[in-house]
């Protein structure tokens, strides 16, 4: 059965179809505001083509990226919005790339174009652009193009619509306007005419239309129309078009090919004629193959549109994105197509430039897919009679292909820096965050953090991201594996978003590095006469230790007893020697040798950080002779016997014990002649004894003489026996420890004479003063700089300095109203010690004058009038930080300063001198420094302790 014929023939009548610009559409039609419009040109990204049965509309993604996009197609006046349905049913096919790239194919025989005798088609359609502020574009699109190479049979298979146009109309088909007049006597004739009339269904003589699906189904062209399908008729051509999914297409497989087919015959009547026109497509929906590297599509070269296998395949042509291209363009570009047995097949190489590829996600993992639109057209004979030209628009898109991105490790060490590096990714991916191990950053605030994201782009399209984190940022963890190392961790997770769905996937992953480059705290200690000063120097570590002080960890209670200190990279206590994390070594006659320890260890990994002890000797007075005759000596527990329970102690005399006593420290006081004391009386012993508040204390026996006694006693534990742990039930408990013994003697001269001399001047005829008694106080003190506004207190000391930074003092009168008084400096020194009369020692102010000998002279500062009330009452002068060196050793980090000043009558000599320096005290007379009749008032003054910074 051929495609096309007649049956049931009086006599043939054909349709003549009355050509028309615009003919009409067999569809519900909808009123449409027209936007502005601005005039269609090719440089708003537009291009319009003719490609045989169609029309090519692009627009280009600059016109298009990120803007909603929406097509109308125009008849004069008729304007209706594109929906997909109504773009399969009226011969419109629309295809885009993810990026903007937007095609669309117009049938020439579509809905809406305008057709002169089938041979000048005008297509108009409307494109609408509307951004993100809801701004509308609007561009009128019109294309007129010329095609009058029809072929008897003319099949488009496009990804959404079938069409078939046959132009074996019947001649002068024509609507009947009215019952035919025909005389009353009926015959055959007339009893068919009446039926004729009954059958008309359509203005354009169609009467029925049987539908093989691949059983028969009728139905007028109403309920046809109804249905979905398009039919129209133009002057010599009958136009079916079918979307895939209408109920009355079926599939049918060819050669392994699965082909959607739509077969229908049309019924056409006139008075006495009626024609039917078979009508068929069939359009392909398989046949391909993948590999890594390429695509193969098959296509049965025998067809259902084909009546038998006696055809002659006249042309065969391959096309892209609906543009047929030559065989040189094949070869270049990779293309191969060939026949095979009962197969046309078409390779196309995946990756070739006509393509392009398109990220996707497949549970959270990165996959890629290539895709491109063949074409395939074929002309053939059938039989020997008309010819058939077939075009397949076929839109190709992969199976998701793995693409997992390439992870690399940049890092240089040396450079401190974590640098990684990800990709390849196509340019549809876009990093949107990162994810580190305590927080979320968007890349443009890793960047201003100081964390570099880069992302780099390949000639072929693709990018990779490159994160660089210095090892210092908080993200990254630190863990220390060993005294001395640690590693540097980055944890992280890329936030990936795929455009222009914004679909999110991840991808984590981790970089660690192993350094051994910890620097350990540091602990460094001095000592004054009261106190430990502590000073632990951080190291890189921060302050993530533990501080232990003897054997107690510190403790906020303890931080406060001993005044820590702290700053970024330093901490500092002071302790004093009596403290009850100090260790008592050695007892000496006026001293005692304490030792602190100090331990920093890492809490987890309970690893030793620094181990440092500082022994020093604090003046302590152990033993005291009174001139009443008592003495009294001082036990203590040292580390030696660290099971003695001072309690237990006693004098020779066991019923003699401590008058108090704690678990460090046991006070005896007895009378000489008591608890076993004995008596010595020397002869030719020397003693030297001091005389303080009258109290005797031994200082030296350097000769002998006559006339010495001595009473000498012993601290020990049960006699001298020694010393146990005891049980509460009396059993020793550990080994005996060595014997504790404290001796103790004080020497009394048996016989002395004092001598006192003294001098008389009467004064005659002068009336003698009452006598009055009251207090003037001097005191000597350090100004925080040179405006001398503010100084340091008492519990500032010691006061740190650096090396040749000015100290400023001031020696100041206090209480005292009376203007005549003048406050001068005799003699200023600094001494290693606190004892002013120490060596060695630096004269700083010499008889009222600086020390012309010293390299950094001592500068006088005058006293502003304005400044305070009485300016003779005070002195300002200023010397530079020195230390005292000896044979290029410094002897000791510290200084103090010492002043002897006289409170004289500004009439006095003595108030009144001046110096060589070109910095004088007060201006005058020179006088030399003698003794004077006039009486002044001499004040010894002394610093608290000044110490030299190390740093």
């Amino acid at each position: 059965m051929t495609w096309f014929f007649g049956i049931c023939t009086f006599w043939l009548l054909m349709v003549m179809v009355v050509a028309q610009k615009n003919f009409n559409v067999l569809s519900t039609q909808k009123s449409f505001n027209v936007v502005p419009a601005q005039t269609f040109n090719q440089g708003t990204g537009l291009k319009t083509d003719c490609l045989g049965s169609y029309m090519r509309l692009t627009i280009d993604k600059s016109l298009a990226f990120g803007n909603q996009v929406e097509f109308d197609a125009v008849n004069g006046s008729q304007i209706e919005p594109l929906t997909p349905s109504l773009a399969a049913k009226c011969g419109f096919y629309i295809d885009s790339d993810p990026w903007g790239n937007y095609k669309v194919f117009a049938s020439l025989l579509n809905c809406f174009a305008g057709n002169e005798d089938d041979a000048v088609f005008d297509v108009d359609m409307r494109v609408r652009v509307r951004g993100v502020k809801a701004e509308q574009e609007v561009f009128e699109v019109e294309k007129t193009c010329n095609y009058d190479q029809w072929a008897p049979r003319e099949v488009l298979c496009t990804q959404n619509y079938m069409e078939v146009s046959v132009n074996r109309l019947p001649e002068e088909i024509t609507a009947l306007r009215s019952p035919l007049k025909l005389p009353r006597a009926k015959n055959f004739g007339e009893q068919w005419a009446d039926t004729v009339t009954e059958a008309i269904t359509s203005r354009y003589n169609i009467w029925r239309m049987v539908f093989f699906t691949p059983k028969q189904k009728a139905m007028v062209l109403e309920d046809a129309l109804k249905t979905g399908y398009s039919i129209t008729t133009t002057r010599s051509r009958l136009v079916l078009r079918s979307g895939y999914d209408m109920p009355e297409t079926y599939v049918e497989t060819v050669n392994g090919v699965p082909m959607k087919v739509i077969r229908v015959t049309t019924y056409f009547k006139k008075e006495w004629s009626v024609t039917m026109l078979d009508t068929v497509a069939a359009c392909p929906t398989g046949g391909l193959s993948f590999t890594d590297e390429m695509i193969t599509w098959n296509f049965p070269r025998i067809n259902p549109l084909m009546s038998s296998r006696a055809t002659s395949l006249l042309e065969v042509f391959m096309g892209i994105d609906g543009k047929k291209i030559d065989s040189l363009q094949m070869e270049t570009r990779g293309y191969y197509l060939t026949i095979v047995d009962d197969l046309i097949v078409m390779k196309i190489p995946i990756g070739g430039p006509d393509g392009y590829y398109k990220s996707h996600v497949v549970n959270n993992q990165y996959r890629i897919t290539y895709n491109i639109e063949p074409m395939l057209e074929l002309l053939w004979s059938d039989g020997g009679m008309d010819t058939t030209r077939y075009k397949v628009l076929f839109p190709i898109k992969t199976p998701f292909m793995p693409s997992p991105p390439h992870f690399v490790d940049l890092t240089v060490v040396d450079q401190r820096m974590f640098d990684v590096f990800l990709g390849p990714f196509f340019y549809d991916i876009e990093l949107v965050n990162i994810t580190f191990s305590t927080g979320v950053l968007t890349v443009a605030e890793a960047n201003a953090r100081g964390i570099n994201i880069q992302e780099q782009r390949f000639q072929n399209g693709s990018k990779a991201f490159r994160l660089q984190v210095p090892f210092s940022d908080s993200f990254v963890e630190r863990t220390q594996v060993d005294v001395v190392v640690r590693v540097y961790t980055l944890r992280f997770s890329y936030g990936f978003m795929v455009l222009p769905e914004y679909t999110p996937f991840s991808y984590t992953s981790s970089v660690d590095v192993t350094l051994q480059d910890v620097i350990l705290p540091t602990v460094t200690g001095a000592c004054d006469e009261e106190k430990f000063h502590i000073m632990i120097s951080l190291g890189n570590l921060g302050k993530n230790f533990n501080i232990m002080i003897g054997t107690h960890d510190m403790t906020p209670d303890r931080r406060a007893e001993y005044g820590v200190k702290e700053n970024d990279t330093h901490i500092s206590l002071a302790m004093p020697f009596l403290a009850s994390d100090v260790v008592f070594e050695l007892m000496y006659a006026s001293s005692l040798r304490a030792r602190i320890d100090v331990l920093l260890w890492e809490p987890t990994k309970k690893w030793t950080l620094s181990d440092f002890s500082l022994a020093c000797n604090f003046p302590m007075t152990m033993t005291e002779c009174f001139s009443n005759g008592t003495m009294s000596a001082l036990a203590v527990k040292v580390e030696s016997v660290p099971q003695l329970i001072p309690r237990q102690l006693t004098l020779r005399d066991p019923s003699c014990g401590p008058k108090f006593s704690n678990d460090r420290f046991a006070y005896f006081s007895f009378e000489a002649n008591s608890c076993g004391t004995t008596r010595t009386v020397w002869s030719d012993v020397l003693v030297v004894l001091v005389l303080n508040a009258h109290h005797l204390r031994l200082l030296s026996l350097p000769q002998f003489y006559d006339g010495v006694v001595t009473y000498q006693n012993e601290i020990t534990l049960d006699n001298g026996l020694p010393v146990y742990q005891l049980s509460k039930k009396g059993v020793p408990t550990s080994r005996p420890d060595p014997e504790y013994r404290i001796t103790m003697s004080c020497f009394y001269t048996l016989n002395d004479t004092q001598t006192i001399a003294f001098f008389t001047k009467p004064r005659e005829n002068e009336p003698l003063p009452e006598t009055g008694f009251g207090e003037l106080r001097v005191v000597l003190r350090l100004a925080w700089d040179g405006s001398y506004n503010h100084f340091y207190a008492e519990e500032d000391y010691p006061v740190v300095k650096y090396l040749r930074s000015p100290l400023f003092f001031e020696v100041v009168l206090l209480t005292s109203t009376d203007p005549q008084i003048e406050l001068v400096l005799e003699n200023c020194w600094a001494t290693l010690k606190e004892d002013r009369n120490s060596t060695p020692r630096w004269d700083l102010i010499v008889d009222g004058c600086v020390n012309l000998a010293d390299g950094y002279e001592t500068v006088f500062h005058p006293v502003a009038p304005n400044s305070i009330q009485f300016p003779s009452h005070v002195k300002h002068f200023e010397i530079k930080m020195f230390t005292f060196v000896q044979n290029d050793v410094v002897l000791q980090d510290q200084i103090f300063v010492h002043c002897d000043a006289v409170l004289c009558d500004e009439s006095d000599g003595i108030c009144k001198r001046h110096c060589p320096s070109p910095m004088p005290l007060k201006t005058g007379k020179k006088v030399r420094r003698e003794t004077t009749n006039v009486q002044s008032q001499r004040v010894q003054l002394s610093s608290r302790k000044i110490m030299l910074s190390s740093s």
